[in-house]
């Protein structure tokens, strides 16, 4: 018999990316979500990939009598993934409530039906916002949280704290920038909200959605003077997941886990690398810095690559081809 394991917001951008990874690695994945901001295109495109059919349950996380009757209908769960967030930085400066409720609402509802069926094993989904603005580069998971620089950044902060102080064997992953599609260009980022991160913005100025490519902030203590962050390809990020339940499965208690690269690129540079990759020339303005952003922030995963024998593979030129293909065909 397989693992059942509940992947909330498995249609979303890293979390459909886990689904393929789950079935690959022979677990059946049992995806909650709402399609806030997903879509069902990306469960066809993975059943498309994996010639399987996927359970989907279309219900909102912080509901939860909805939720637990996925928990009554599919018996013996072993693991919740909890992807189910907002994730924009610049939309929680402006709508702070409505993260709160969400990101922290969803996680309490999933740890209350795990402790009434059960469930002992809990991957979360967190960030590498908790760490703040920090002189200390590259991160490691021992650094203290810093000062919230963004509502978003608080909720993931609390949600940790909540992991901490639970009875739940859990596995925080905080990713840095996750970028990239499959290869197949099937799945991807289909966030129905205006894209606030780099690269969806770069391929839909490339592909003449938006005229142009607003660099945040020129003036920041760069060598270009641009914000600099740790971009890793989605399904290297992905596989991070699979590690997780299997280390699991063998060591109880909280652990907390960097995803990421370990190099840091600038916003000038991830814009040139995609230009090469690609053969394009994008139209970009440096303008004022951003709400919420801060200078820069790469990772030391070395832990991650210690203790769950996982690493990130794919190269950044490769990230951007596949950004750039997946434009082009969703």
């Amino acid at each position: 018999m397989k693992n059942k394991v509940i992947v909330t917001g498995g249609a979303g951008y890293i979390g459909i990316h886990t689904i393929v990874d789950l079935v690959e690695n022979d677990y059946e994945p049992i995806i909650i979500d709402n399609f806030s901001n997903s879509s069902i295109k990306n469960i066809l495109g993975a059943e498309n990939i994996l010639n399987v059919k996927l359970k989907v349950f279309n219900i909102d996380c912080t509901q939860e009598e909805q939720v637990k009757e996925v928990f009554e209908i599919e018996k013996n769960i072993v693991s919740v993934i909890h992807f189910a967030a907002f994730k924009s930085v610049e939309e929680s400066v402006k709508n702070p409530m409505k993260y709160k409720e969400n990101n922290i609402g969803s996680l309490q509802v999933m740890l209350n039906l795990c402790l009434r069926y059960n469930v002992k094993k809990f991957i979360f989904s967190s960030s590498c916002t908790v760490y703040g603005e920090t002189n200390n580069q590259p991160v490691s998971e021992k650094i203290p949280f810093g000062k919230a620089q963004s509502p978003y950044a608080e909720t993931k902060q609390t949600c940790e704290h909540i992991l901490a102080n639970h009875s739940i064997n859990s596995v925080s992953l905080r990713y840095f920038n996750p970028i990239g599609s499959h290869f197949s260009g099937l799945i991807g980022d289909r966030s129905k909200d205006r894209p606030s991160n780099l690269i969806p913005i770069l391929t839909s100025v490339a592909i003449g959605k938006y005229e142009k490519l607003n660099v945040y902030g020129g003036d920041y203590n760069t060598p270009d003077g641009s914000c600099i962050r740790d971009y890793i390809h989605v399904t290297d990020l992905a596989k991070s997941h699979i590690k997780a339940l299997k280390y699991l499965h063998e060591n109880n208690g909280k652990h907390i886990f960097n995803i990421g690269t370990g190099k840091g690129h600038s916003v000038l540079e991830v814009i040139k690398a995609f230009n090469n990759a690609n053969n394009l020339n994008i139209k970009y303005e440096i303008t004022s810095r951003r709400d919420g952003d801060i200078e820069q922030i790469y990772a030391d995963s070395n832990l991650a690559k210690r203790e769950l024998n996982w690493d990130a593979k794919i190269t950044i030129e490769k990230a951007m081809k596949d950004a750039w293909n997946w434009e082009l065909k969703k």
